[in-house]
């Protein structure tokens, strides 16, 4: 009773905040249409951008950002086709490997993962090599593996992190360059009006636009991508264990068996101690 109580509680106050928000988001767009249209004043038309202009403003480090942002997005499309779960773990590699290893034909499996270079296979390559020694040196392999193709997936997208590093500061850079311009040209007049520097900053502004728009989907992308790589390769390194487990299950098995079927160990003679002699 108190359970559903608390629910209908809770149901009832999400409810009650949902319509609160309508109500004020409907109370809201009338009053926004007034602000916009000056209350009822003559409004003023505002300067529009002439985006051929700002690129032209942007000058050669504009030219910089725009050829980073090609970069980005070249990298953006490669990462989409390449870090996703098809091209990391190839559907039926794993089945395939596992049947050869339940058949004992450890080389065929490794070959098969040389012919399926992936994720998957380069972990399950390296816990194959090292069949006939150990389990734990299969773990260990598959471990190390994982790690290292962790690290080459990360080093591969590390390329975003350092052009959402980059742009912003170029950005920077531009537009204090452009400042230093635009002031240069009012060191003769005493009192230079502010509708005379207008223009020169708003041009030295642009490569800032252009480096946060540049850095801002260039961080947003790394993160995402970093977020799939630990996914997926934890996902493959969960997905080769599974691979190995009736390997693991027959070992232990065997272990078993040979401990139950040794003989026991007959009864050693006790050393014989020497006597000592009276003094």
């Amino acid at each position: 009773m108190l359970n559903q109580f608390s629910k209908n509680k809770r149901g009832g106050t999400r409810r009650s905040l949902f319509v609160l928000l309508s109500t004020m988001v409907c109370l809201s767009v009338p009053v926004l249409a007034w602000a916009q249209d000056g209350g009822g004043e003559e409004t003023v038309v505002a300067p529009k951008v002439d985006l051929r202009e700002l690129a032209l403003a942007g000058g050669y480090v504009g030219m910089i950002i725009a050829g980073m942002s090609v970069i980005l997005i070249a990298l953006i499309i490669e990462h989409m086709l390449t870090i996703r779960r098809g091209a990391l773990m190839p559907n039926g590699l794993a089945q395939q490997v596992h049947g050869m290893i339940a058949q004992k034909q450890f080389k065929q499996a490794e070959e098969v993962c040389r012919q399926n270079p992936s994720l998957l296979g380069e972990i399950l390559q390296a816990g194959l090599s090292e069949v006939g020694i150990d389990y734990t040196a299969i773990e260990k392999g598959m471990e190390d593996a994982s790690i290292e193709q962790s690290s080459r997936l990360l080093r591969k997208i590390e390329y975003l992190s350092v052009i959402g590093s980059i742009a912003p500061m170029l950005g920077l850079l531009g537009t204090v360059w452009g400042m230093i311009l635009a002031f240069l040209e009012f060191e003769s007049k005493a009192n230079p009006q502010v509708s005379e520097l207008a223009p020169g900053i708003y041009k030295a502004l642009v490569t800032t636009l252009m480096g946060l728009s540049v850095a801002v989907p260039a961080v947003a992308s790394f993160a995402i991508f970093r977020n799939r790589v630990d996914g997926l390769v934890a996902e493959a390194a969960l997905l080769a264990e599974h691979v190995f487990a009736d390997y693991k299950r027959a070992l232990v098995s065997a272990r078993r068996g040979q401990k139950t079927s040794r003989p026991a160990a007959s009864p050693g003679i006790p050393p014989v101690v020497p006597e000592r002699g009276s003094r």
